[in-house]
């Protein structure tokens, strides 16, 4: 089994490291706010949430979708930004390239890479709700592999957007055309039942809807349901975003 994307990885690992705190505090600053202001504040206001025939506390309805949410951004930024910066910016790709590895490895690399920063960011957000008590049921350990699938996906979504921009300008249509109108489509801060029905069937085909759907359920000590559905849409994502990301970035890369 060839591992030539090992070394681009660790290289990410290494440089990363030397600012290892900064980056732990800029990743959780803004979801542990969201989670204060809407949680503890909005929270005093709703109480509880109606789910399906059971009532959740809101706090643990947003922690349960903000934890989501929280990976998304990670690996998102991750593989836009830095991603970019490596690839366009600093040339860093080309350089490694010199060495017997090849463009498809650096690509995989880069999207490990920004799947494990998602990790590390939930990873420090659910020892925070642990912490707080938000969360006291030991399922919610469960959810740490699903949050990783879901680092992964959108890594992969993200690498499309960097194979295709042309400078840092281009990511805002992504963020405003996409990521922002899921954030408020998912179930992250409100049920979907709230929606029309011509907004709710857009909304559960998006991949932050599916792993909202498997992680909620762990913070409420229950089990998810159509575990197997939701898995299988986020591993479509993930397999036809790669496949698009690959094709784009060896095309860039040959112009």
């Amino acid at each position: 089994m060839r591992l030539r994307f090992w070394p681009v990885f660790l290289r990410n690992f290494l440089v990363w490291r030397k600012l290892i705190i900064p980056s732990l505090i800029a990743n959780i600053a803004e979801p542990l706010m969201w989670l204060v202001a809407f949680g503890y504040g909005l929270g005093a206001l709703v109480g509880e949430v109606q789910l399906g025939d059971q009532k959740v506390a809101y706090i643990v309805f947003l922690a349960s979708g903000s934890v989501c949410m929280s990976a998304m951004n990670a690996a998102t930024f991750e593989a836009l930004y830095s991603a970019f910066s490596r690839m366009h910016v600093q040339k860093t790709w080309d350089g490694i390239m010199n060495a017997p590895v090849r463009l498809d490895d650096v690509l995989l690399a880069e999207m490990l890479w920004a799947a494990f920063k998602a990790l590390f960011t939930v990873t420090a957000i659910l020892c925070v709700m642990l912490g707080l008590g938000i969360v006291t049921t030991w399922k919610v350990l469960l959810a740490w592999p699903i949050l990783l699938g879901v680092g992964i996906t959108f890594s992969c979504l993200a690498l499309i957007f960097n194979a295709l921009a042309k400078g840092y300008d281009f990511f805002t249509y992504y963020f405003t055309l996409f990521l922002t109108p899921m954030m408020f489509l998912s179930g992250v801060f409100f049920p979907l039942d709230n929606l029309p029905q011509a907004v709710r069937w857009i909304a559960q085909a998006l991949p932050l809807t599916q792993a909202v759907a498997l992680v909620r359920p762990l913070f409420m000590d229950q089990w998810p349901t159509d575990v197997l559905l939701h898995l299988s849409v986020l591993t479509a994502y993930a397999v036809v975003a790669w496949l698009i990301a690959l094709h784009l970035t060896r095309k860039r890369f040959k112009q």
